[in-house]
């Protein structure tokens, strides 16, 4: 993209500001009802509410406006969730600021964050990590294991985010927060929701119910989701894709108790299953390729359960006003069973990730100090079989474990973060944290094994101008930090191309250093942002020849801490309420990457395209709006090596597309919302950069919502 193209579209987006999230027509109810910033005021004759805040959790790990945060920060809210109908939760966050999504196969969406993905963004669910010990560098389908239907709000933030989370948020975090149901007075209630929704263009069906009961000081609520999609229609007349299905249901409950003013317990529980959900790229031929991969190559199944109890305790005077502990459980099954194309050998695979978590957190506000402070622990156990099914005799055999069984990786931190009001104006918000980390892999069958204790230091520090009360100039530094896992680790001994790959005992964490500069608008009229950024990222884990053979000629090959990165970018949005009825919203994303190994720089890998989306909402009525959208992302043919030869990308590059939809709600009665969404009206035929299929055609949504 020349650089004068570059510079016209930004114009294009700041020209008509606008805040693509319509998380700004919302907030995260359970958090605003306890926040004096979190107001909003209705707009005259539109219907919809015009929001003076949004409130974010995840970067300061507190309830605090997102406009007097210096961090840069997206809020997904409860109204833009419910508008959408979504597979995943990944497809909340598609052009979003600082965001793009990569999915491998329909039932699977990774956020790539300023350049970064896989374990090199920290996800988290209500306070706990997601990320596990066997989290690829790459884009993965764990994040699709949470359900998309059980969500309150989404917190994004982007940029090194080390000094608060540890391992992992170098690119930044993604943070869901599910619905807390409170009820006032002395007598029990009760409330429930329904949802069910419709896709032409995969043919999918979803139903959720969910309820809860209470009164003043305790509440228990609960909910189901059954998911099922089918095979995904493509534009142009492509006919249906196969191996674009898959299913899934997914159930919770939370239990919420108040045994006294100023204290309450949280219990909460939930699973979700994708029984069997196909691998579409490994299963059709794409470029590159003559034949398919694979005969078979299924998610079967993927599954995830996560428990977690939670304390806060509220009080004047101490060393903390508010103290908030977690301990959670979490078990994560990633069981496959795939089939090279032609060969009668089916393997199956049983790999697990037993996670459990244990955090404090302390807040305190000292005159013009307001301190954030905690430790954190976090134990995780691998466990991994692999077994051979020769279809042609029926004859089992066991085979060596994707990961060494019983490998585990701990680790353990302490943290402190200080926002300070150094004058009317100006704002500097501090923070540091140690981590440390013990990681034990167990011998395999020859012996080998791999012990690790690496530890780090991270920091931050962001500065934030008041220039007036709706123009506020914010800047960030921070270094970010990524241990090595099992998945870096635990991949040895014979692997594909002749290769026999043996463990990196000197491995040590790959960090980043990120610097971003910004301005933020929030005015009753136009909520906005602009950032310009950039990455160092060093001593990135690859995969090299230690110049070595193997007495049986095998090429010796080792993770290194061998590359670096150069990312930078711009992030551009903004909600521009033109009058009482009318607004306009855009999004501009763009980055840029280069990489560096053996003094040779090249394109860096899966860089996302500049992207990102216009529109326009109109109210007629305050209960009938219509939204006109149009999705967009630039040709991207700046491809790395490894892009050149991955299946999933055209080695000629990636073409530009764009994309009309349209939206039209109608909250028939204020209990019951009926909304129609029609996409792709062009019915193009396009594939996001990096994606495993082309994306769907032409399709119409249906989403009934009933509050009773």
């Amino acid at each position: 993209m020349r650089c004068s193209s570059l510079l016209s579209a930004i114009l294009v987006v700041l020209a008509a500001p606008a805040m693509a999230e319509s998380a700004a027509e919302t907030e995260a109810v359970a958090i605003a009802e306890d926040s004096d910033s979190a107001e909003t005021t209705a707009i005259a004759d539109g219907g919809g509410e015009q929001p003076l805040a949004q409130i974010q959790v995840t970067a300061t790990r507190t309830a605090k406006s997102n406009f007097d945060v210096s961090a840069a920060a997206t809020v997904i809210g409860r109204d833009e969730i419910l508008e959408k109908p979504a597979l995943t939760v990944g497809d909340y966050l598609r052009a979003h600021p600082g965001a793009f999504i990569q999915a491998t196969t329909p039932g699977q969406a990774s956020p790539i964050v300023r350049g970064l993905k896989g374990s090199e963004v920290l996800h988290m669910v209500d306070g706990f990590r997601m990320n596990t010990a066997f989290f690829r560098n790459s884009p993965n389908q764990y994040f699709a294991l949470a359900d998309a239907q059980n969500i309150e709000q989404i917190d994004l933030v982007r940029g090194a985010q080390s000094s608060l989370y540890g391992s992992d948020a170098m690119g930044g975090v993604v943070q869901i927060l599910t619905p807390e149901e409170r009820f006032e007075g002395d007598s029990w209630s009760g409330r429930g929701r329904f949802r069910a929704q419709f896709t032409s263009g995969d043919l999918s069906s979803l139903g959720r119910i969910a309820g809860a009961a209470g009164k003043d000081g305790i509440s228990i609520s609960g909910g189901v989701t059954v998911q099922d999609v089918g095979t995904r229609k493509l534009g142009d007349d492509g006919g249906r894709l196969p191996y674009t299905n898959f299913s899934s249901w997914a159930a919770d409950t939370k239990l919420l108790w108040s045994p006294a003013p100023g204290h309450e317990f949280m219990l909460s529980a939930a699973y979700l299953k994708q029984p069997k959900t196909p691998r579409v790229d490994e299963l059709m031929t794409s470029f590159h390729q003559t034949r398919p991969n694979s005969s078979e190559f299924y998610f079967q199944p993927q599954d995830r359960l996560f428990v977690q109890a939670r304390y806060v305790l509220e009080q004047d005077g101490g060393w903390f006003d508010r103290a908030e502990f977690h301990a959670g459980y979490q078990k994560i099954n990633d069981d496959r069973r795939t089939r090279d194309f032609g060969s009668p050998n089916r393997e199956l695979e049983q790999s697990s990730s037993r996670l459990r978590g244990f955090t404090a957190t302390f807040n305190k506000e000292v005159g013009n100090h307001a301190l954030v402070y905690g430790a954190e622990a976090y134990y995780d156990h691998i466990d991994s079989f692999r077994e051979r099914l020769n279809l042609n005799t029926n004859a089992v055999s066991a085979r060596p474990p994707r990961f060494p069984n019983g490998s585990t990786m701990d680790s353990y931190a302490l943290f402190l973060s200080d926002s300070i009001a150094l004058a009317p104006q100006w704002q500097l918000d501090l923070g540091g944290r140690y981590s440390r980390f013990d990681i034990e892999l167990t011998p395999n069958a020859q012996g080998v094994g791999v012990k690790l204790n690496p530890d780090d230091v991270t920091g931050n520090a962001g500065l934030t101008f008041k220039a007036t009360d709706t123009l506020h100039v914010v800047s960030n530094i921070g270094r970010g930090f990524r241990a090595p896992n099992i998945f870096d680790l635990g991949i040895f001994g014979s692997r594909p191309s002749n290769r026999f790959a043996v463990p990196n005992t000197n491995l040590k964490p790959e960090t980043v250093v990120t610097f971003d500069l910004g301005l933020k608008w929030g005015s009753p009229r136009l909520q906005a942002e602009a950032f310009v950024w950039k990455s160092d990222y060093k001593d990135k884990i690859t995969t090299i020849e230690t110049g070595e053979r193997t007495s049986t000629g095998a090429i010796v090959v080792t993770n290194a801490n061998v590359t670096q990165l150069d990312l930078w970018g711009v992030e551009a949005g903004g909600r521009w309420y033109y009058s009482d009825k009318s607004q306009f919203y855009g999004v501009l994303n763009y980055t840029r990457g280069d990489e560096t190994y053996a003094g040779r720089s090249y394109d860096a890998d899966r860089i996302p395209p500049l992207n990102g989306r216009l529109g326009w909402l109109h109210y007629f009525t305050p209960d009938l709006s219509l939204d006109v959208n149009a999705l967009y992302t630039a040709r991207q043919d700046r491809l790395s090596p490894r892009d050149l030869t991955d299946p999933r990308i055209n080695p000629e590059g990636t073409a530009g597309w764009n994309t009309w939809n349209t939206r039209l709600a109608w909250e028939f009665t204020p209990e019951t919302r009926l909304t129609l969404l029609l996409d792709n009206l062009a019915d193009r035929r396009y594939r996001e950069h990096g994606s495993g299929a082309d994306e769907m055609g032409r399709s119409a949504s249906v989403i009934f919502d009933w509050a009773f």
